[in-house]
């Protein structure tokens, strides 16, 4: 209804909403504490958090064309593009274009990239979320449903 938000105490008029009553507000914050748990471990590794998950969608799926990496990670190609160059620099990715498909780049692990698997999973998410895993399992599932339904709101479908 127009004018109302719902909290989770139920609706509420929208002279009385808090920052706190937002549900974008405790994803965009909720992003912000996992940073502070993955900083350690990225400060190690010399990445950032999109150059991780980059690596590993590589490592779920390598040899991948730009296009299906930035669809698989909600990135456009200008954005994911001086990612992966700077990826390839540190010597974990190559980029070659299709020899199907001149148009397209395919993406690749090198031997680094791949080794890097090990020391990027030192950190035990479902510990630090104080969740125990099939709360953790539960929870990352209606996110990804959340995502999904937004997805489709933003491009007025149904």
């Amino acid at each position: 209804m127009k004018g109302m938000q719902t909290g989770s105490n139920g609706p509420i008029e929208v002279t009385d909403v808090k920052l706190a009553d937002f549900l974008c507000f405790a994803v965009y914050s909720t992003n912000l504490a996992f940073g502070k748990v993955y900083r350690p471990i990225l400060e190690e590794l010399g990445l950032t958090y999109t150059q991780y998950v980059t690596i590993i969608a590589l490592w779920e799926e390598d040899d991948q064309t730009v296009s299906g990496l930035g669809e698989k990670l909600f990135l456009e190609s200008n954005t994911l593009t001086p990612i992966l160059k700077k990826l390839e620099s540190m010597g974990y990715l190559t980029r070659e274009r299709d020899k199907a498909n001149e148009r397209q780049v395919r993406i690749s692990l090198t031997e680094s990239g791949r080794q890097l698997r090990e020391r990027a999973f030192s950190i035990n998410l479902t510990d630090a979320c104080g969740l125990t895993s099939e709360e953790f399992s539960a929870l990352q599932k209606e996110v990804v449903r959340l995502r999904s339904n937004l997805l489709k709101a933003a491009h007025g479908e149904e």
